[in-house]
Order: C-alpha cells, then structure tokens, then sequence
C-alpha cells in the first residue's frame, strides 16, 4: 500500500496472568515453547515499556518467547532481544536504510524474514540464518505495478507473500524453503479484486495463517471490507464481506488473527486520527466464511490483533489509539492501555508484545507487582 494520506498502500509481556483471569486460548509462533505459568487472576493487564533506543515506527513483529522477539521497522530498523526486552541489538541490514519493513516473521532467535514494502523494487525479502549478524535478499520485486503489504508463514519452510492487486487480482508469491526463495503463484484461483480495493500495510496483519494450509488475507479502500481465505496454501481464494466499514480509502480490516483454522478475529477502522470507527472489530467461527461484529467493540481504529496463548476466548487488539482485551472471543472488548501501539503478538510460552511509533516496544505484565 502507498503512503498514508495519499492511498491506502502508506499505512500498513512475559504474559501475565491478569490478562488470562477470564479466559485464555491457544496460539503460538512457528516453534514449540515450554508451558507457560497459570494465569494469576487478581491482577490486570499493563504494557511494560522497554527502551529500544531508536525513534523508528515498528510496524512487523515476532514475538518468538517471552525472553526472545524480533521488530522491524522505518528507516531500515531491526532489532532483536534476546533477555525479555531489557537489551536490544540492531542487527539492521547493511545498506538498508532506504527501506521501509513492515514485516518480520522469525522462526527462532537466529532465523527471521524481513519484508520491505514499496512500489517497483522497494518491495523486497531478505532472510536470516545467524540472528541479524549477515542478511541475505531472496526476492525483489520486478514488476512496477506490484506493492507488497505482508508476509506469513505456515511452518518454518512454507510462506506467502502479498501484494496490492495487479492486473485486477491480488498477486500472491510463495515461498517453500523457509523464504530462501520464491514464485509468484498462478492468479487463476484469486477472485477478482473489488474497484480501488487493498491490502494496508499496517501491522504485518493483512495475511495471516493457521496451521499447515489455511491462509486470510485482509482487505479495505472499497466499497466493503472483505476476507479471502485459502485452504490450500494460496491457490486458491474465496471471499467474504465482513461488517468492519470500509467505503473509503482509509477504512477497513487492518489486521487479523486466527488461533486455529476455524475462530478468527478481524480489527480495523478508519486510520486518520479523529476518525469515528465504528464496528471496527468482527469475530468468524467458521473459518471466515461469516463474519459477526463485536457487540462492544474497540473505541477507536485498531491496525493489530493476537490471540493469547492460554484457553480458547482471550485476545489483544492494539493501535495508535490505545490497547483492548477481549475475553470473550471478540464479542467484546474493553480498553486497558492508551498508550500508541500499531501491531501485537504472542508467543507459545505466553510471551504479548507490541510495538509502534517512536522506537516504542512494550511487553505485556501485570499491574501491582
């Protein structure tokens, strides 16, 4: 997606048990954790803020464990902790400055993939196999109509990459060597794109998976907001209208989270600030076939979702704005932070990050410690 205010294409803690006290639900990363400790139900959720000594905007994270997360970000900006946040290391590419990622996705503490978005080839992936210490670029983008928004990842060999439609369809590129390579995929099976609909480049959110094959991707700018889902690892697409209001290109489903390949959860809302955003939230129980608002949705535009790792019916939801918590899978939520955030996640071992504007990182505790 462009710059923000111009097009659609600019936008794009140790867990604590207070977070869990009316639920929880499974998630994970792309590897196995430990057990988490058991919720402590007497406490509430709070950011913990970490100092990342950098003012660059966060839009991709990788929560890997409570100890371990990867942030990418303007200016060419990776950084990695390997201590829960107290100590973060620029492990930024060489020469890449220019570039603008908004995705990482990070399958340990020494592999991740880097997406950089843009027109032409601003758009590129560049992997790791030696936590940031020497980055190797695997895709450039070569097509100027082309503009990829995010990334995601099955396993820790099969991914996908998204951009903008090209030539009136999504243009999906796929990756079976952990991102070492990649094609782009036959657009055969991709429904026709709706008039001045696209993907926003927000959170790394707009194409998610869940399990070996299902994938989603988000969409906004047109007439109404929809989800496209694939069962087969991005062949082939169906699409569904969700009631998060688009119409303008400003609104519509920011970010997505699904904690199997059936219950998902679609945030999103009109970016600009002093915005109303309506319904800016939505709940499937069918794999995204159908799409319910929230009752009691978030206040305000919120660009970043993830399902905590304990129970089946407790998420975060995150943006510019402030942070919410549902406990009740989506038909709810209410505010616990106000702080600015664009993007959230979770690890296996019970480990909520999130990050945003300003080198802000934050890991999410309890209050009264």
């Amino acid at each position: 997606m462009r710059r923000m205010g111009k097009t659609l294409r600019g936008i794009r803690v140790g867990l604590c048990g207070a977070v869990l006290a009316a639920a929880g639900l499974g998630g994970g990363t792309l590897s196995a954790h430990a057990a988490a400790p058991r919720p402590d139900t007497a406490r509430q959720p709070v950011w913990e803020t970490k100092d990342s000594g950098t003012d660059a905007r966060f839009r991709g994270l990788a929560a890997v464990s409570r100890s371990t997360a990867w942030v990418a970000g303007t200016k060419g900006t990776v950084l990695l902790t390997r201590d829960g946040g107290r100590n973060w290391r620029n492990v930024s590419p060489p020469g890449a400055a220019g570039l603008e990622f908004r995705d990482v996705e990070a399958f340990d503490a020494r592999r991740a993939v880097v997406l950089a978005i843009g027109e032409g080839d601003a758009s590129r992936v560049l992997r790791t196999d030696d936590g940031g210490a020497t980055w190797k670029e695997t895709f450039r983008n070569a097509d100027p109509r082309a503009f990829y928004d995010c990334m995601t990842f099955f396993d820790d060999r099969h991914g996908l990459a998204l951009s903008d439609p090209v030539d009136g369809k999504y243009r999906v590129t796929a990756t079976g060597d952990g991102g070492r390579s990649w094609r782009v995929l036959p657009s055969a099976g991709m429904p026709a794109a709706l008039p001045g609909e696209a993907a926003f480049a927000a959170s790394g959110q707009c194409l998610v998976a869940s399990g070996g094959h299902d994938a989603w991707i988000a969409t906004g700018g047109a007439g109404r907001s929809r989800v496209l889902h694939s069962a087969d690892r991005g062949r082939t697409w169906a699409a569904t209208e969700t009631p998060v209001p688009a119409g303008d290109p400003a609104r519509g489903v920011f970010g997505l989270a699904f904690r199997d390949r059936t219950h998902g959860l679609a945030v999103g809302g009109d970016y600009r600030a002093g915005q109303v955003s309506e319904h800016a939230a939505a709940a499937s129980g069918d794999g995204g076939r159908t799409w319910t608002a929230a009752g009691r949705p978030p206040s305000a535009y919120r660009s970043g979702v993830a399902w905590l790792p304990y129970g089946r019916a407790t998420a975060l939801a995150v943006g510019p704005a402030g942070s919410d918590l549902t406990t009740d899978g989506g038909r709810s939520w209410r505010g616990f932070d106000t702080g600015s955030y664009d993007t959230v996640d979770c690890s296996a071992d019970g480990g909520c990050w999130a990050a945003g504007e300003k080198g802000r990182i934050a890991r999410l505790g309890r209050s009264g410690r």
